[in-house]
């Protein structure tokens, strides 16, 4: 079974491009148009063995908002799609990541209900050309795209690029979990019998 997808989304602010192969390597094609958001990415694919290829277009001279909240919304989409009816799927995932002074914890859901709980601030405005409040944008649009229960808490940490990158793979190891195929289940791991 393939486990894939492919998806378009064009609006007047952003024009996406996503292709996610869950079973995949870790091999990446990445161009967002903001290098950092670009850097979190492909870390998200590479420690979560995604093959990814994400091309966006969109209205930076307005700013970086529209580009990373679709990108989250369309990533989402691709997951959920690319799970199918998500038959066999361990469905639950967590991992604790340390990233030098950075600690994070992520514990990601599958099922097919959105939750998203965040409560960290930035302590700097930018890293690199990204703004670091469009972090949690960009997670909460996952989060309710893809239909997952989504919960993110840096633990500890002071560096700012750390505490972004311990994030993006500490979820993407997350994620690798909850969509690993579980030979000890049965359809769906669910007492209701669906995961919608």
């Amino acid at each position: 079974m393939s486990r894939t997808a492919s998806l378009t989304r064009k609006t007047k602010e952003t024009d996406i491009t996503i292709s996610l192969q869950l079973d995949g390597t870790g091999t990446s094609n990445i161009s967002t148009g903001i290098g950092f958001f670009n850097h979190m990415l492909q870390g998200f694919a590479k420690h979560g063995f995604l093959d990814l290829d994400v091309t966006v277009k969109g209205d930076l001279e307005v700013d970086g908002h529209h580009t990373v909240e679709d990108t989250g919304i369309v990533l989402g989409q691709a997951i959920a799609n690319s799970l199918g009816d998500k038959a066999g799927i361990n469905r639950y995932g967590y991992f604790i990541l340390p990233m030098d002074d950075a600690l994070v914890l992520c514990a990601v859901d599958l099922c097919g209900r959105p939750y998203f709980n965040y409560e960290y601030q930035f302590s700097t405005e930018k890293i690199g050309d990204l703004d670091t409040e469009l972090i949690r944008e960009f997670f909460y649009a996952i989060s309710y795209s893809a239909g997952m229960n989504l919960h993110l808490q840096v633990l500890a940490g002071q560096n700012s690029h750390h505490i972004a990158e311990a994030m993006f793979k500490a979820f993407s190891k997350a994620l690798a979990m909850a969509v690993s195929m579980n030979p000890k289940v049965e359809g769906v791991l669910s007492t209701k019998g669906s995961l919608e």
